[in-house]
């Protein structure tokens, strides 16, 4: 690339939910990816809403049972999977505690409270907070107080 050159405009639509470990690593991939192309890409990242488990109530569920049922998988494939998870995490400096996160929360709240995120422009630090609440510190983000918690964290006013 020409030194005098611009870096090139990229908008990156990144759609994950915040209780999905593999957004976590991607986003955690894409982020650094990025971070290698700096002076070359400029991007612009949009923070979209997926939601994993939309029929779940406010109590949530067990989050191996879930797996369990959601995928049909023996207790062990869950541990094997987690254990696999929190490899790939750790190999990229993002901390999966699995013993703290024993259930897994409706996370409609949480994209909403993404979307403001995006107007107040502090979607990306949001977002890491949300992934860091739930698989680091096993916090529920479905909560209205630990949202408001997370949020104050990200930079938004509480």
């Amino acid at each position: 690339m020409d030194a005098n050159a611009s870096p090139t405009a990229m908008r990156i639509d990144f759609v994950s939910d915040v209780v999905c470990p593999w957004c976590a690593i991607g986003l955690t991939s894409l982020e650094q990816a990025l971070a290698r192309l700096e002076g070359v890409v400029d991007a612009d990242l949009h923070i979209q809403p997926f939601e994993l488990n939309p029929q779940l109530g406010p109590e949530g569920e067990d989050i191996v049972q879930h797996l369990q049922e959601k995928y049909g998988l023996t207790a062990e494939q869950v541990a094997a999977n987690q254990e696999a998870i929190r490899r790939r995490g750790a190999e990229l400096g993002f901390a999966f505690d699995m013993g703290s996160r024993t259930r897994t929360w409706n996370t409609f709240d949480a994209h909403r409270l993404l979307h403001w995120a995006g107007i107040e422009v502090k979607q990306v630090e949001l977002k890491r907070a949300l992934l860091r609440a739930y698989f680091t510190e096993g916090r529920n983000v479905s909560d209205h107080a630990t949202l408001v918690e997370v949020a104050g964290s990200a930079g938004l006013p509480a």
